[in-house]
């Protein structure tokens, strides 16, 4: 009796727990499942969004640099940041470029085989880029991403909580691997959340884990482990809280505006070679590596940037989302001389099983298959939201929240405080969120009786 008297007061205990957090997450639960999973479609919907500019007829073909003249001449005083390849012959090429004045607005255009001006986006603003902000951000900077932060770290939780309030207690397998219809509508909303949680668990689990190395605080301090450790080869391409770090692309972004010695166009001088086997200093122009990455055959898509001042290299690299096809090799801006080449292969065994992860998260590591398991992950956990909302708002009473009462006795077991542990240290935002519910519930909430009785903390349950 003692037993069982015990592993019900876990339970409730548990299931209190697994309340507030699913309560005061599901609005951002519902954010970040919809809009990732449009963001796992990017590649269709960008492919669709610039149908103008592809099957365009080939003959006339001009040279990259003639494209590029092309995009700045229609924006006189912007600068030339990167060149995009086209995906197919008959595309359009893509020029990046950063328009004149303090606001670092940038403009994508898209220039025509035949070097005509076809049109452009404001990339901030394109349809991808407004969900990637919401999704990462809510749209509000770093502020966001610690808000999107937290609601993953206590939606692991969650998760975990579900599981053990879901595990079989010898009842059978309906309402366990599949909900019971015709016992009322309780009942079957109570299913729906069970089954349906159990059955997206495992997926749920690795989308979340997957998104931390994004994440501010997590993806600051895995950051600063993996420095201490020695565990990075190479640069980090993935960004933290929505900034780029040891980025070569961002870093030639930025450093394309402020060019020195070294132009794009073509030559700056040629010399003479002193002796044999000293060459012929030259520099090499936007055309020339333009055919070197068509050599490469890298996966689309393919971005050649240009040196960012004096010493600095040009890079040619492929950003797909599918991590482990990306590759970057950086160029001698005098002779063409390769200076350095990076494959997935070359990083640390710790970036690539972020870079795996991450292909998966964003539904590109396998195709379409990836995408359909990474949407319907994402509808399970819009039907847990919902379900678990619509439960609680039956049985909620009047003027209550209708929350599981708290337990007079403490819960003692070395299992349960290992657990609570590992959450607590594996989740920094997690930790300083129970921090501060702690304070709330001894501080706050006994000096104010009525918020303390309408959350139902005032309603100790003996144990």
């Amino acid at each position: 009796m003692a037993q069982t008297n015990g592993q019900s007061c876990l339970y409730r205990a548990i299931w209190r727990w697994h309340f507030y957090a699913g309560l005061f997450i599901i609005p951002m639960i519902l954010i970040l499942s919809v809009t990732g999973a449009m963001y796992l479609f990017k590649p269709q919907v960008e492919r669709w969004e610039e149908h103008a500019f592809h099957g365009l007829p080939t003959t006339g073909t001009v040279t990259p640099l003639i494209q590029r003249d092309a995009a700045l001449a229609a924006f006189p005083g912007s600068r030339f940041l990167y060149y995009r390849l086209p995906e197919r012959p008959g595309d359009a090429a893509l020029v990046h470029l950063e328009l004149p004045g303090d606001g670092k607005l940038m403009r994508d255009v898209f220039v025509s085989p035949q070097g005509k001006v076809l049109g452009g986006f404001d990339p901030d603003r394109r349809a991808m880029e407004v969900v990637h902000d919401i999704h990462g951000q809510l749209m509000l900077g770093h502020r966001g991403s610690w808000l999107v932060e937290l609601a993953a770290s206590w939606a692991i939780v969650l998760i975990a909580t579900g599981l053990f309030l879901w595990w079989p207690k010898g009842t059978g397998l309906s309402g366990v691997l599949w909900p019971r219809f015709g016992l009322g509508r309780r009942i079957l909303l109570r299913d729906l959340h069970a089954v349906t949680g159990f059955w997206v668990a495992g997926f749920a689990m690795i989308l979340l884990l997957t998104g931390l190395p994004w994440a501010e605080v997590w993806g600051s301090g895995f950051k600063a482990i993996r420095t201490e450790m020695g565990w990075i080869k190479g640069e980090q391409d993935w960004t933290i809280g929505g900034r780029s770090v040891g980025s070569e692309h961002a870093a030639h972004m930025n450093g394309a505006a402020t060019m020195q010695n070294v132009d794009p166009r073509g030559p700056i001088h040629t010399g003479t070679p002193h002796a044999m086997n000293q060459p012929a200093w030259t520099s090499i122009g936007l055309d020339r590596l333009v055919a070197k990455a068509e050599a490469e055959h890298l996966a689309f898509p393919v971005i050649v940037t240009p040196p960012g001042g004096s010493g600095s290299s040009w890079t040619i690299r492929s950003d797909s989302q599918n991590r482990p096809l990306r590759v970057a090799i950086k160029y001698d801006p005098r002779d063409g001389r390769e200076l350095s080449r990076e494959s997935f292969g070359d990083k640390h065994v710790i970036d690539r099983i972020v870079g795996y992860g991450i292909a998966w998260h964003e539904g590109q590591l396998f195709g379409l298959a990836n995408q359909l398991i990474g949407t319907i992950t994402a509808l399970a956990l819009v039907t847990l939201s919902i379900t678990g909302f619509l439960s609680w708002r039956r049985r909620k009473p009047e003027g209550r929240l209708g929350a599981p009462p708290p337990l007079l006795a403490r819960l003692d077991g070395a299992g349960i405080r290992v657990i609570a542990t590992l959450f607590l240290l594996a989740l920094p935002m997690f930790a300083m969120s129970v921090a501060f519910l702690w304070v709330l519930d001894k501080v706050v909430l006994p000096r104010l009786p009525v918020l303390g009785r309408w959350l139902g903390v005032r309603d100790a349950a003996q144990c």
